[in-house]
């Protein structure tokens, strides 16, 4: 049974995120911004990979104090329709999704990319934008430096593809939150 978070007497009680995903990618870049935030989100990386649902996401919060300002993220690759479709028919959290793979998204941080692009271009096309090798689950110096220097204009690129198509990315939706905690 989940317990409630009840706020002290004058003290204001903020959100708790709790981010579910796929990856060590996705996990590395919201372990990224939590520390960049300094706001609560717990991740939970490849719970059953991509079979997730709203019950297996309750139960793995039981037993810990939630409140009603929580929200819970589902942070995943759009790339296989099946997979995408059972993402969506989870109405209890919000789905940020990044077709091909999450690599698109730290890719429009370097350029706008309105043309159809594979995982592997991306990669490569990070790998030859950092000058040096890029390797998934890891945020190194240089691209952890352009995720925080241009985000804003990451976001602006992304609002403009069209959602779950080849490219595009949602994450924009998951850093407005985090920017709207902050103040």
């Amino acid at each position: 049974m989940v317990s409630k978070r009840t706020a002290s007497k004058g003290k204001k009680i903020n959100p708790h995120y709790w981010v579910f995903c796929e990856g060590e990618t996705e996990e590395a870049y919201i372990s990224f911004l939590r520390s960049k935030y300094r706001i609560g989100i717990d991740i939970v990386p490849k719970i059953i990979g991509n079979r997730i649902t709203s019950r297996i996401m309750n139960n793995h919060k039981q037993n810990t104090q939630t409140h009603a300002k929580d929200k819970d993220f589902l942070i995943y690759d759009a790339d296989v329709p099946e997979t995408l479709e059972r993402l969506k028919a989870i109405r209890s959290a919000t789905l940020i999704a990044s077709n091909p793979s999450i690599e698109l998204w730290f890719l429009l941080h370097y350029k706008n990319q309105s043309a159809e692009i594979t995982a592997k271009d991306c990669i490569k096309e990070l790998s030859n934008r950092n000058r040096n090798q890029y390797k998934k689950g890891v945020i190194d110096k240089e691209l952890e430096s352009k995720l925080s220097e241009v985000c804003s204009k990451a976001c602006d690129r992304a609002e403009k593809l069209e959602l779950f198509k080849n490219p595009s990315s949602n994450m924009y939706i998951f850093i407005e939150e985090l920017e709207k905690h902050k103040r």
